[in-house]
């Protein structure tokens, strides 16, 4: 995991310039695909991330600030190599103003709550607001996104009809019961995602494909369906 939060602006050009410029050499393709890992603080998106890039488990991390992120390279077929960057997206409300910055040129989005704990369910919608008002598709549809309802080993406060109701309602077409220590499921959202972006086609220029939206910022930011 790299620390994003202080190299952010020189990641975020060599995004603008590299991200997803596939190469043609032989047949071959390979992809740069930026996608974002988002919600409260302390539902385990850091541990998912470790797990799906690393393979690991802890249960002890530190509050990420700002951002960090992961890089995995997959083999997607015999013509095709995506690599995969995974933004960690600091939950706590402190950094809640960067997050136009960290979601830029974001192809895809994994929404993450902890099923143990039920307002951080009841902050997804405050989630994938924010996401859909600063990151869509050309056309002005939202990026792909995926519900995972996290630490499914332990105790649940948040229904299997309470969850699809929130998908169906805000047009998410996929959630998944996620945990990172166990790895339950990691690999199969994330595969999700890859897969709606490859159908979508966003594989050629993507920074020139994505459209942020351009509004004003708020003082405070001047100051500082379903499965």
């Amino acid at each position: 995991m790299r620390r994003a939060d202080r190299t952010v602006s020189m990641t975020l050009r060599g995004s603008r310039r590299d991200s997803d410029a596939v190469l043609l050499n032989f047949g071959h393709k390979e992809h740069l695909f930026k996608f974002l890992v988002i919600g409260d603080y302390g539902v385990g998106k850091t541990a998912l991330v470790r797990r799906y890039t690393e393979g690991k488990f802890s249960s002890n991390y530190k509050i990420t600030i700002g951002a960090d992120f992961a890089i995995k390279t997959l083999d997607w077929d015999p013509h095709t190599k995506i690599n995969l960057q995974l933004w960690d997206i600091a939950g706590h409300e402190r950094f809640g103003y960067m997050t136009r910055v960290y979601y830029k040129y974001a192809v895809a989005a994994a929404l993450v709550f902890d099923i143990s704990r039920a307002a951080t369910f009841q902050s997804m919608k405050k989630w994938l607001n924010d996401l859909r008002e600063k990151v869509t598709l050309p056309d002005g549809s939202s990026i792909p996104v995926v519900l995972l309802a996290n630490k499914c080993d332990i105790s649940v406060a948040v229904t299997d009809e309470q969850i699809s109701k929130f998908c169906r309602e805000n047009k998410i077409h996929a959630w998944y019961a996620t945990s990172a220590k166990n790895n339950t499921n990691v690999d199969a959202a994330i595969r999700y995602l890859v897969e709606k972006v490859l159908s979508a086609k966003i594989d050629n220029d993507i920074h020139d494909s994505i459209r942020l939206q351009h509004k004003s910022l708020s003082s405070r930011e001047k100051s500082i369906c379903c499965k």
